[in-house]
């Protein structure tokens, strides 16, 4: 299984949550862990996912993630788990 990290974040408006699945549906990209949190108006969703169904290559998909974000207001991005938890580590 290949996972990777996405985060969504923006202004909230209705269907956030509900245009990125259906996305992310639409790729084969299946979620695996998903929390979401709206404070001051501002929408945060972090989410694990597993890619290794997704056929097209990983610039593609955080391409297509970023087009994605740009359509509903928020920046939408992607990182491979293993860099994510790289990143993160103390």
């Amino acid at each position: 299984m290949k996972r990777a990290v996405i985060t969504v974040v923006g202004k909230d408006s209705v269907g956030i949550i509900a245009k990125v699945c259906t996305y992310l549906a639409e790729k084969s990209i299946n979620i695996l862990d998903i929390s979401q949190t709206i404070v001051g108006g501002f929408f945060n969703m972090m989410m694990i996912v597993d890619v290794s169904a997704y056929d097209e290559g990983y610039q593609e998909m955080a391409d297509g993630l970023e087009g994605l974000g740009e359509d509903i207001g928020c920046t939408v991005k992607i990182q491979r788990e293993e860099i994510f938890n790289s990143m993160n580590r103390i």
